[in-house]
């Protein structure tokens, strides 16, 4: 049994108020929600029906590559 893997997720307020939640090692994995806590939980979602067309088809799914960090600006 394969291990889990831990993506990275970010999730921006979009301009009209509403969240939008991306993987940037799922390319194409988005999801949105009126709160940041919906497209979270929206994105658990999206990424097991991503990461199924991989398991459908025997391929291994993309590595969690992204890494976190913070910049201090002045």
């Amino acid at each position: 049994m394969e291990q889990p893997k831990s993506y990275v997720y970010v999730i921006e307020r979009a301009e009209d108020g509403s969240y939008w939640a991306y993987l940037p090692d799922l390319p194409g994995c988005a999801t949105t929600g009126e709160s940041p806590e919906q497209a979270e939980r929206q994105l658990h979602e999206a990424v097991e029906l991503y990461l199924s067309y991989y398991s459908q088809r025997g391929l291994p799914p993309p590595p969690p590559q992204a890494r976190v960090g913070t910049v201090t600006a002045a």
